[in-house]
């Protein structure tokens, strides 16, 4: 059976849903309560975004509601792993966040955890049980959509990614870019494309996530500055902290999946459902 525990996020589809109540209590705890009968159930699939500390909390005591009822296999699908971005300690006093939030979920003792597209190798190496699903099959529809393109990498730490799509997709074109960030700050700089003249051709810009935007409208402009045709964003996890207006002035199409968050239509902008074949 599958537990949704978001209503707006069910990558496993509606049958054999499990029915819940769930509510926060004054004090700022989750609280859930299962209202099937599940002394016949052996195997549940739970799936959750993860958008708060809360959301982490509403997992770990999800989990315990249903070893309580009876429920022995569990897997999880967290498609944003928390705080993937913090795998490493930039400056003194920081915290390796992404291995707080691995060991939280570690200690569930599930079957698997499987998340989407991770930001670095760091969080399937510190989850246990990890399946981690690539944007391969996301890259591809977004394809299926704009034509040929010449793919981009934003920047040094996805450039294995990118030459993997590539490799998936026939061996498409890649052109690398780059970028500099104060690491107190976070304000960057420095943006290049290691391409003398892209002589007109689309150009499709893939990372895995985009929170402010900043790295991609100043590669953008860069790549505009090469003589770049159409220019197009494929980002699996869409944050847009800072909203699409501002991005919208650099790209023809911004493309994304539903593993953070469901966004409120525009024109261009195109989001899949992580539940159409893309996991």
């Amino acid at each position: 059976m599958n537990l949704n525990l978001d209503p707006k996020f069910t990558p496993f589809g509606k049958l054999n849903e499990i029915e819940y109540e769930t509510f926060t209590f004054s004090g700022g705890e989750p609280h859930i309560k299962i209202i099937n009968d599940l002394k016949t159930i052996t195997h549940v699939n739970i799936s959750h975004r993860i958008k708060s500390f809360n959301d982490i909390g509403l997992i770990l005591i999800a989990v315990d509601a249903l070893r309580r009822s009876g429920v022995k296999n569990i897997n999880l699908l967290i498609p944003y792993f928390p705080a993937a971005r913090q795998d490493r300690i930039m400056v003194p006093g920081e915290s390796l966040s992404v291995k707080v939030y691995a060991d939280l979920i570690n200690a569930l003792g599930v079957n698997q955890v499987s998340i989407y597209d991770a930001h670095s190798e760091v969080a399937i190496a510190l989850l246990d049980n990890c399946k981690a699903i690539s944007n391969h099959l996301f890259i591809k529809k977004v394809l299926e959509k704009i034509g040929e393109v010449t793919l981009v990498s934003p920047d040094g730490g996805a450039l294995k990614k990118i030459y993997k799509v590539s490799a998936y997709l026939g061996g498409i074109q890649v052109v690398e870019g780059s970028k500099s960030r104060d690491v107190k700050t976070g304000k960057l700089s420095g943006f290049k494309v290691y391409s003398d003249d892209l002589q007109g051709k689309d150009c499709l810009i893939v990372d895995d996530i985009c929170d402010g935007g900043g790295t991609f409208m100043g590669l953008a402009t860069e790549l505009k500055r090469k003589n770049a045709g159409k220019l197009f964003l494929a980002v699996s996890h869409g944050i847009f902290s800072k909203g699409v207006d501002n991005l919208m002035l650099h790209f023809d199409k911004i493309f994304t999946t539903d593993s953070f968050s469901t966004l409120k239509p525009h024109p261009k902008l195109v989001q899949f459902k992580l539940e159409d074949d893309l996991i």
